[in-house]
C-alpha cells in the first residue's frame, strides 16, 4: 500500500490552450510510486486531478527561474523519460521548497530505480551463467559493465540531478570556476596562484575587498581592475539567493547602488537580460547617472553553492536612455556558498566581484569617482549581512518588474502608460516597472489541462500574482470602464513627485499583503491593483468633529450614486483645537456577490471591526518619522472608535483617532505628519482564511505636505439619507 512520502501547497505555472499564462495554487502529494495534485487539501477518497506514477524512468528537470507578471517561481517538471508527453509542471515562490520537492521526487524514483535493477540484475545473472555454461566460460565483470542499457541508466541518474538550461552564454566569463578549484582545495600549492593575483586592499563594513592583478595588455582608463569583496552572512545560501535575484522595493534595503531594475527578456529558466539603473551618489549635479543592460546566468552547484554571473550586452528593446550614461560590465556576479553553522546559526560565504567601465568623462577627470562607484555596488554584501542580522522575516516572494520596449518614449508608448491603472503616471525613473509583457512568461508547452476541472470560485481560480497585468479578476472591475467626470473634493491631485498639499494614488505594490498561501507558510507579496478607485479627497476642519459627512450634498458618495456606482468614504478624524477630518472617497461599478469586500460592507460592526486594516507609510521624511511610523498592518476597528454608516450606494468609515490614548501614538503620528511630510496609507480587509486569501487593497492613497489652511469648513446641506 503507498503512503504519503511528501505533501503540501505548490504552484500549477503553465500556459493555457489560448496563449494566455496562468497560475493556481495546487496541494501536490507525493507516495511511493504516484505523484498527483488536488484542488485542496484531500480529504477522504478525494479523487485528485491529475497523477503521474512514478517508476525508474522518471526524470525531475530543473526548469529554472520563469517570469509572471514580475512574480519568480522556480520550476520542476517531472516526466516519464518513455512517456514524456505524461508529465506534471510544478513550482515554488521560493528554490528552498522547490528544492525539497526535487530532492523527495528523486529519492522515489531512486528506491523505484533500484528495485527494477535488483529484478533485471536476477534475470540477467541467471541468464548469464546459462550463457557462460554454455560457451564454456565465465562472465567477468567487464562483461556487464559494457553493457549500454546500463550505462545509460547510471548516465541518466545523474542527468536528473544536473541543471536544465541552455548553458553558460558565450560572452560571459564565468571567473568563478577558476576562483573556486583554487580556493576549495586547501591542500592545494595553487593557493600561492591565488594570493599571486588578488591582493587585498581594503578591510570595509566587514568585508574584505581584494583587487585583482592581472596584467592586461589594454585596460581602458574609464574601466577599473576586477575587485572582490568578501563577506560572512549568518542566512542559508537560498534566502540570500533570492534576494540577490530579486529587483523589486526590497532590493533598496540592503543595495545602496540600486535604484530601478527590470526584466527585459527571458532566454531561459537561467538566463535573462535585464536593465539596471544606478544609485552612486557623487556629485549629481555634475555627473549623469549611470545604467546597465546585461545578461545574467545562474546556475547552483553540486556543494549547494549558488552562482550568479553578468556580462553586458545590447538588446533592441533596451537602448540609451535620456539622462543616463550606459556603464558596461566587463564581469562579475556573485558566488554564495554555505559554511558550517556556528551556534545553530547558518552561515554563508558572498563573494562579490565587478569590473565594470563607467564610461562618459568623469571617470577620466575624477579617479575617486571609479574607485566610490565600485566600492558602492560592493558594499551590497554587506548590506546583505546587516539584513538578515536584524531581521526575522525568513519568507520572501522574489520579484521583478518586468519593462516594455525601451527603444523610445514615443506617444505610444505614453499612451499606453496612461491607459493603466486609475490613470497614474509613475515615477519617471520607474516609468515602466508596472507594464508587461504577456508573452514574455510564456512556458514552451501546453498546461496540463488543469483549467478544464476548474471551478467557479473567484478566490480559487485568480491567483494574486495576476493583479497588475491581468484585468476581468472576479472580485475587481478595470478602473479605466469608471466615469471619472464629475468628482471634485477639497484636496487637489497632482501625480507630480514634487508637489505640495495634494493627493494621488500610491502604488499597490508598495505594500505587502498576505498571500495565498500565508496560512501555510507566513509570506507576504506586494499587493498589486486596487479593488476600488480613489476618486477624490476632502480635508475638512470644524469646532466640533465632523461624522456623516457623504450625506453632503455635492460629494463624492452622492456623485457616485447618482452614477449607479458604490462608494466607500473613509473619514480619519483628527481631534483638536480644531477638528479636521480627511475623507477618502473610494468607487467601484458594483460589489461582486460573495467577496470578501461585499461580506465586509454588508456585515455586522464586529466583523467589520475585526477585519478593517491600514497600512501606513512615510516614503519621504525625516529618519525617526519614518521609523516611528513604520509599515506595520493596524486594525482600526481594534485600534480605535469606528462608525460604520450604510447607505443605499455606500458605507462611510468614521476613524476617531481620539478615541485611544494607544492609536493617538500611531494613527495620531500617520495624521500628525500628513501637514509636514509625504504618507501614503492603503486600507484593506483582512483575509484570515485560504478561501479569502490573496489580500487585496481597497485602495492607496499618497498625500504630500497638506497645509491646515487649505481645509474647509464643511457645508452641512444634506443628500440622501442612509439607511
Amino acid at each position: 500500500m503507498s503512503k504519503v512520502v511528501y505533501e503540501g501547497w505548490m504552484v500549477r505555472h503553465g500556459r493555457r490552450k489560448i496563449g494566455r499564462s496562468f497560475i493556481h495554487m495546487r496541494y501536490f502529494v507525493l507516495e511511493t510510486r504516484v505523484l498527483g495534485y488536488y484542488k485542496r487539501k484531500p480529504q477522504d477518497n478525494m479523487v485528485p486531478i491529475k497523477t503521474l506514477l512514478i517508476d525508474g524512468n522518471c526524470r525531475v528537470e530543473d526548469r529554472g527561474l520563469k517570469m509572471h507578471h514580475g512574480h519568480m517561481v522556480y520550476v520542476l517538471c517531472v516526466y516519464n523519460k518513455k512517456e514524456k508527453h505524461h508529465r506534471i509542471t510544478m513550482a515554488a515562490f521560493n528554490i528552498q521548497e522547490a528544492l525539497i520537492w526535487k530532492e523527495k521526487i528523486e529519492l522515489v524514483i531512486d528506491q523505484q530505480q533500484d528495485l527494477m535493477t535488483a529484478n533485471t540484475n536476477k534475470i540477467y545473472t541467471s541468464f548469464q551463467y546459462k550463457s557462460s555454461v554454455d560457451n564454456g566460460r565465465n562472465a567477468s565483470s567487464s562483461d556487464r559493465e559494457s553493457h549500454p542499457e546500463e550505462e545509460e541508466e547510471n548516465q541518466s541518474a545523474l542527468l536528473r540531478r544536473t541543471t536544465i538550461g541552455n548553458g553558460l552564454p558565450e560572452s560571459v566569463l564565468d571567473w568563478t570556476r577558476e576562483l573556486d578549484s583554487r580556493l576549495s582545495n586547501q591542500n592545494n600549492s595553487d593557493q600561492i596562484f591565488s594570493r599571486k593575483h588578488w591582493r587585498l586592499v581594503r578591510c570595509q563594513n566587514g568585508l574584505r575587498v581584494f583587487e585583482e592583478l592581472l596584467e592586461v595588455d589594454y585596460l581602458p582608463r574609464s574601466c577599473s581592475r576586477a575587485m572582490r569583496a568578501v563577506g560572512v552572512v549568518e542566512a542559508t545560501c537560498e534566502a540570500i539567493f533570492e534576494h540577490v535575484m530579486s529587483m523589486d522595493g526590497t532590493r533598496f534595503e540592503w543595495d545602496c547602488s540600486f535604484q530601478y531594475g527590470s526584466l527585459v527578456e527571458e532566454v531561459d529558466g537561467h538566463t535573462a537580460i535585464l536593465y539596471h539603473r544606478l544609485q552612486l551618489g557623487w556629485f549629481p549635479m555634475l555627473v549623469w547617472p549611470r545604467d546597465l543592460c546585461y545578461v545574467r546566468y545562474w546556475r547552483r552547484n553540486d556543494d549547494g553553492s549558488y552562482v550568479v554571473l553578468f556580462r553586458s550586452r545590447e538588446h533592441p528593446n533596451c537602448g540609451p536612455q535620456p539622462g543616463f550614461v550606459r556603464a558596461h560590465i566587463e564581469s562579475g556576479g556573485f558566488i554564495i556558498s554555505p559554511l558550517k553553522s556556528r551556534n545553530g546559526r547558518p552561515r554563508t560565504q558572498v563573494q562579490h566581484l565587478m569590473q565594470i567601465d563607467l564610461k562618459g568623462w568623469a571617470v577620466g577627470y575624477f579617479p575617486s569617482f571609479q574607485q566610490h562607484c565600485l566600492l558602492q555596488m560592493l558594499n551590497s554584501v554587506a548590506g546583505l549581512r546587516e539584513w538578515f542580522s536584524q531581521t526575522d522575516e525568513s519568507h520572501m516572494v522574489p520579484r521583478m518588474p518586468v519593462m516594455v520596449n525601451m527603444t523610445s518614449n514615443s506617444a505610444s508608448s505614453r499612451k499606453e502608460r496612461k491607459t493603466q491603472e486609475n490613470s497614474i503616471q509613475p515615477n519617471p525613473s520607474v516609468d515602466q516597472m508596472h507594464s508587461a509583457s504577456r508573452h514574455s512568461v510564456m512556458l514552451d508547452e501546453d498546461s496540463d489541462e488543469d483549467e478544464d476541472y476548474q471551478i467557479p470560485e473567484p478566490e480559487q481560480e485568480a491567483y494574486p500574482v495576476k493583479l497588475e497585468n491581468d484585468i476581468g479578476l472576479a472580485d475587481e472591475e478595470p478602473s479605466g470602464q469608471i466615469d471619472l467626470a464629475g468628482f471634485s473634493g477639497i484636496l487637489r491631485r497632482d501625480d507630480r513627485d514634487k508637489s505640495r498639499d495634494c493627493w494621488r494614488i500610491s502604488d499597490g505594490n508598495n505594500f505587502r499583503v498576505r498571500s495565498k498561501h500565508f496560512t501555510y507558510d507566513k509570506t507576504k507579496i506586494p499587493a498589486g491593483k486596487h479593488l476600488m478607485e480613489l476618486v477624490a479627497v476632502d480635508w475638512f476642519k470644524d469646532v466640533k468633529r465632523m461624522d456623516h459627512v457623504a450625506r453632503r450634498k455635492g460629494c463624492a458618495v452622492q456623485v457616485a450614486s447618482e452614477k449607479g456606482l458604490f462608494s466607500l468614504a473613509i473619514n480619519l478624524q483628527v481631534p483638536g483645537s480644531t477638528h479636521y477630518s480627511m475623507v477618502f472617497y473610494f468607487v467601484t461599478k458594483q460589489l461582486v456577490p460573495g467577496s470578501l469586500l461585499q461580506r465586509f460592507v454588508d456585515g455586522d460592526d464586529e466583523f467589520r471591526n475585526s477585519r478593517l486594516k491600514l497600512i501606513p507609510s512615510v516614503p519621504k521624511g525625516s529618519w525617526i518619522v519614518r521609523q516611528s511610523v513604520g509599515s506595520t498592518p493596524c486594525l482600526l476597528g481594534k485600534a480605535v472608535d469606528c462608525t460604520y454608516i450604510r447607505g443605499p450606494k455606500y458605507l462611510e468609515i468614521d476613524v476617531d483617532i481620539g478615541s485611544s490614548t494607544v492609536a493617538n501614538g500611531v494613527l495620531g503620528l500617520v495624521c500628525g505628519v500628513i501637514t509636514t511630510l509625504v504618507v501614503d496609507m492603503a486600507f484593506l480587509v483582512q483575509a484570515n482564511t485560504f478561501d479569502e486569501l490573496p489580500e487585496r487593497l481597497i485602495g492607496a492613497v499618497r498625500v504630500s505636505h497638506v497645509e491646515l489652511s487649505s481645509a474647509v469648513v464643511p457645508m452641512l446641506e444634506s443628500g440622501p439619507s442612509a439607511e
